[in-house]
């Protein structure tokens, strides 16, 4: 087991001595990996006091937007030297299978970092307009100040770097809480800022537990909080920043639907939900996790993804062959058993899997990939998210009830519409009340293209021109005629 030093602040790492340590646990072998010093509150204070000197007496609070791009330029050159390595750890730590970890966990983060910066060397940091009353107005948009970002586990790198790199190409400072079951790719992160050459505390990585985070989110020194995590979590973030009028983006849960229109064919939903549902062991915010089919083809369909379901590899998440791999606890492993054992008790149909362990695995946090269908919207496995590989067929009648499932919901993240017709389909999208909608897809996260929720699933975007403009204020200047 390795021990790592878990505090990142103002250039330094360094041993929090009060505040414990927390255990990384290998979700494959249930062995511990790593023990890594937890910050406490007193670290917190100092993360934040080094941001905001960064930010007014270190030069990171004057530089211009092409310096700060060229800077974030040179940490996408070393992320993509060490991609292996960050692939390798996230593997490790959360169990994703090597071969996803490689593809989104990092390939996706590496290219996001290039995509910001070129969408940064486009944006309108200022602009002149000519007046009402003869006064030209200069607009400006400047760095919001000091962001508390906190991330959850189940796409560290990615979370964090559409937080994380925004925030610097606006010009702010972060100090970032990573999850307590994920901090290891932080720290590596960390040490990769440390070598792109940003000044002492315009980055901080605090380790530690929802306290922790808490402590943070409170902060009076904090100017913008960026967080992503379960929706109950979230209520208490926005509470804690409602009392300070600290800003605040959430992204929070989802219990998202795949439309399924009478024309789409079988095979194609059933690859394309299979893949926009269980990868990442369908720990995955956005996951379509309620199939709406019609009630004609009902059978059709669930034997379609049955035979999508039934060949996954299960295993070894460094297995290049693996597919999916083991949930990232215990705690999570019983909670998606849990609801496999009520969505039985509710009594949908069980297709394929169950609550025990998959065929040839006797340890880990393993779960079979389970599929119900003939379920109806009320049962708790359609309306709760469950954060699992569970997947939900429900038959409806006609579009109008189509429509109606799929807005009745407590969450509003993503969705999407299958079908022949794209006008159609287009219709359809138009209707659903969620933040994202993929046609004939699962929404893929485009770095030119806001992301968020709507309902439970938080509010504010990420990605896109609206993700940076969430890092900055918009400051007016009227200037007197003849000036």
């Amino acid at each position: 087991m390795n021990h790592n030093l878990g505090v990142q602040t103002a250039g330094t790492d360094r041993a929090a001595s009060p505040a414990g340590v927390v255990q990384v646990i290998s979700p494959h072998t249930e062995e511990p990996i790593a023990a890594v010093d937890a910050a406490g509150p007193d670290d917190v204070d100092n993360a934040v006091a080094a941001a905001r000197a960064a930010l007014t007496a270190e030069p990171w609070g004057r530089t211009e937007p092409s310096e700060r791009i060229a800077t974030i330029r040179r940490l996408a050159d070393i992320y993509d030297q060490r991609r292996a390595e960050m692939a390798n750890l996230i593997s490790t730590e959360i169990g994703a299978p090597i071969s996803f970890a490689q593809r989104a966990q990092v390939g996706l983060p590496a290219f996001m970092i290039r995509a910001f910066c070129d969408l940064a060397e486009r944006h309108q940091w200022q602009e002149t307009r000519p007046g009402f009353f003869g006064s030209d107005v200069l607009v400006r948009k400047e760095a919001v100040g000091v962001v508390a970002a906190i991330v959850p586990w189940n796409m560290p790198q990615f979370l964090i770097v559409t937080k994380l790199v925004p925030a610097l190409l606006a010009g702010c400072a972060v100090v970032l809480k990573p999850a307590p079951e994920s901090p290891l790719d932080a720290l590596l992160l960390g040490e990769m800022i440390d070598e792109a050459g940003l000044p002492p505390g315009v980055v901080s990585v605090l380790p530690g537990d929802a306290a922790l985070g808490a402590y943070l989110v409170a902060h009076r020194g904090v100017d913008k909080v960026s967080f992503t995590g379960s929706t109950t979590a979230g209520r208490a973030v926005a509470a804690a920043c409602a009392a300070n009028l600290t800003k605040v983006s959430l992204e929070l849960g989802g219990k998202s639907a795949a439309l399924v229109l009478d024309d789409a064919a079988p095979d194609k939903v059933a690859a394309g939900v299979r893949s926009a549902s269980l990868s990442n062991s369908g720990q995955i915010c956005n996951a379509l996790t309620r199939v709406l089919v019609p009630q004609a083809r009902h059978d059709e369909y669930v034997d379609a993804l049955a035979a999508e379901m039934s060949g996954l590899r299960v295993g070894d998440p460094s297995d290049a062959k693996t597919q999916l791999g083991p949930l990232v606890s215990r705690r999570q492993q019983q909670r998606v058993r849990e609801y496999i054992q009520v969505g039985q008790q509710e009594g949908a149909r069980l297709i394929v899997g169950g609550d025990g362990m998959p065929d040839g695995l006797d340890r880990g946090w393993y779960v079979q990939p389970t599929l119900f269908a003939a379920a109806d919207n009320a049962m708790r496995i359609a309306r709760e998210e469950i954060f699992g590989p569970v997947i939900t067929v429900i038959p409806y009648r006609d579009e109008e009830e189509a429509v109606q499932i799929a807005n009745d919901s407590d969450y509003g993240l993503a969705g999407s519409v299958w079908g022949n017709d794209t006008e159609r389909a287009l219709a359809l999208a138009s209707r659903i009340h969620t933040g994202t909608l993929g046609i004939n897809q699962g929404y893929t996260m485009d770095p030119f293209a806001p992301f968020g929720g709507v309902k439970a699933s938080g509010y504010g975007r990420e990605l896109g021109p609206e993700g940076l403009d969430g890092y900055l204020d918009t400051k007016s200047i009227a200037i007197a005629p003849g000036s």
